[in-house]
């Protein structure tokens, strides 16, 4: 059986994430030319992950009275439905964990082909049964999106997970980045990846706004390319070319939410898809970019399994690792358990500060 021993996990007590140095100035060869949709690609990324561990707030989850209050709706016939699903995300956060670990370049830059669907994919089904232990079953990813959408806003996540955007294009809302107006990723030119928190959070602040960039130009391109139901102008009856104010504010109420979820699902790429190839071509840290990966994916998946092992209780969720494959029990599933999920559980009530660093 393959050990993971050389990527290290993400934990409360991880080490701040270290920029590479850099000579200052953007080199104008065409080969670095070619590698900056990735290099921003990456810097968005790092600073999700660069956030995660300035913030260091995983275990102060245990004090939400959101969380103290969490209480699960599983039968025997649900439970099954959930050990699955949390099979398939801790399998996936496997291959993406194993993939690092191998000192090959080249292989690094050609394994972008499935590890941004292995990141978005363990993340995904991690997404799906924190919903499954509250007795919400959904499997369309579009519910899934607009269901974590509300539970950020709602609380449910910690600040360091908890940012969002909300509102029509060109009006964005940014929601709990409370530096990322000190700092303006716009004005850079030297694609430095962020060396402190308000770059990370002007960065991540960025990658919310182009995020949702995407969603509404799609929605609205849907819209607008099924003659059942396009806008049409008035006095014409044309379809129209251009969205007034009120027309994208409409777009923005159906699109709910821009979250971390959505910024994950950026790493939903096909390998057949040529936009990979930019990343597979490019010139920068694949190391680097694999690191954040996983540590962003045991964040997100450690905030969700805390949950639901407070719905089943320490000894079910113990029993649930137990059954697991030897591969999986014997890796960062069960060390996760037992150096977050347990030790989570078992703070005493009368020791926590309520409402202490909940994303607010």
């Amino acid at each position: 059986m393959t050990q993971i021993t050389n990527v290290p996990m993400h934990s409360p007590n991880a080490q701040t994430p270290v920029t590479p140095t850099s000579a200052g100035n953007v080199p104008l060869d065409d080969n670095w030319r070619k590698s900056i949709p990735a290099q921003v690609f990456l810097n968005h990324f790092f600073a999700m992950d660069y956030h995660i561990q300035h913030q260091n707030d995983l275990f102060d989850l245990a004090k939400f009275p959101i969380f103290q209050q969490f209480y699960g709706r599983v039968t025997d016939e649900s439970r099954k439905a959930l050990e699955k699903l949390l099979l398939n995300s801790w399998s996936a956060e496997y291959a993406l964990r194993i993939t690092p670990v191998v000192n090959d370049e080249q292989y690094l830059q050609s394994s972008l082909h499935w590890t941004f669907p292995q990141a978005y994919y363990s993340a995904l089904f991690s997404a799906r049964a924190f919903l499954a232990v509250q007795g919400v079953n959904v499997s369309n990813e579009e519910l899934i999106r607009k269901r974590i959408g509300n539970m950020v806003v709602r609380g449910y996540y910690p600040a360091s997970i908890g940012y969002y955007a909300l509102g029509p294009i060109n009006s964005y809302r940014i929601q709990r980045l409370p530096m990322a107006r000190r700092f303006s990723v716009a004005t850079k030119t030297d694609l430095l990846l962020p060396s402190r928190e308000g770059m990370a959070q002007a960065e991540l602040a960025q990658f919310l706004k182009t995020t949702r960039d995407q969603r509404v130009r799609a929605l609205r391109n849907a819209i607008q390319n099924n003659p059942k139901t396009a806008l049409r102008s008035p006095k014409t009856g044309e379809i129209l070319q251009k969205f007034s104010i009120e027309q994208y504010k409409q777009l923005a109420k159906q699109i709910g939410y821009t979250t971390y979820f959505d910024m994950l699902s950026r790493l939903r790429i096909s390998s057949t898809n040529r936009e990979i190839e930019r990343f597979v071509d490019s010139e920068i840290d694949v190391k680097l970019f694999h690191q954040s990966l996983v540590n962003i994916v045991a964040h997100v998946n450690s905030v969700h399994e805390a949950y639901i092992a407070k719905a089943l209780g320490v000894q079910a969720y113990r029993q649930l690792v137990a059954k697991l494959p030897s591969y999986l029990q014997e890796s960062f599933v069960r060390e996760r358990m037992n150096t977050i999920i347990a030790p989570m559980l078992q703070t005493p009530e009368a020791d926590q500060e309520p409402y202490l660093r909940m994303a607010a």
